[in-house]
């Protein structure tokens, strides 16, 4: 299966996913030789888009992300990696297990009050 990397200039968004528990773990950019190498070896390879090079995770730290499977999504454009995590498990940088620690406030549109006075007493009462 042809992964679509002409849409983002030559690479794909690489979402990785721990295996065992759907922790969404980080974000990536595969190229194609990333993507084959990925495949290939067992173990997730990006492309770094400032160092234009390759680079396998946890070729430094010993935090290598080991390919359980890999996904594409309906427009083939973007890539799911379900991965178990070697290592002490930090996947970020930062020292983290995941990426996404930093949580965005949300002020949702959709939030429905219910009170008396917007849908009446009997509404309330449901």
């Amino acid at each position: 299966m042809e992964i679509d990397f002409d849409k983002m200039q030559g690479l794909a968004p690489a979402v990785i996913q721990d295996a065992g528990t759907g922790e969404l773990l980080m974000v990536g950019f595969m190229n194609r030789e990333a993507l084959d190498t990925t495949l290939r070896t067992g173990f997730v390879t990006f492309y770094s888009r400032t160092r234009q090079t390759l680079w396998t995770k946890g070729e430094t730290s010993g935090n290598r992300l080991q390919v359980v499977a890999a996904w594409t999504d309906c427009d083939r454009d973007t890539v799911l990696v379900r991965v178990r995590v070697l290592g002490d498990g930090k996947v970020c940088h930062t020292g983290t297990r995941s990426c996404f620690t930093q949580e965005l406030p949300v002020e949702s549109a959709l939030e429905i009050r219910f009170t008396t006075t917007s849908i009446g007493q009997e509404g309330a009462k449901r």
